[in-house]
């Protein structure tokens, strides 16, 4: 019943790298954020994806550091965000 929507999804997935995976729903997420008004829901997204980013293993990524950098910057620029909200 749900395999054909299963196989296409996998064989869309195959394509990219869990790092490029994230960063796309890093970036729709944050479009998601932004009618809401709220900086601190807005950094909370952002320093959520940065631990995502950190914690993935990085032969998941393609062996890619960039990744993991983007993920240190995004775990800092996140509680930023939040705190200046206040």
């Amino acid at each position: 019943m749900f395999a054909l929507p299963l196989q296409v999804i996998d064989s869309f997935l195959s394509q990219y790298h869990m790092g490029q995976v994230f960063l796309a729903l890093f970036a729709l997420g944050l479009l998601a954020t932004l009618p809401l008004k709220s900086k601190t829901i807005t950094g909370a997204h952002i320093a959520a994806f940065g631990l995502l980013f950190i914690l993935t293993p990085l032969s998941l990524m393609n062996n890619e550091f960039l990744w993991r950098a983007v993920g240190i910057a995004l775990v800092f620029v996140g509680p930023m965000l939040v705190v200046a909200s206040r």
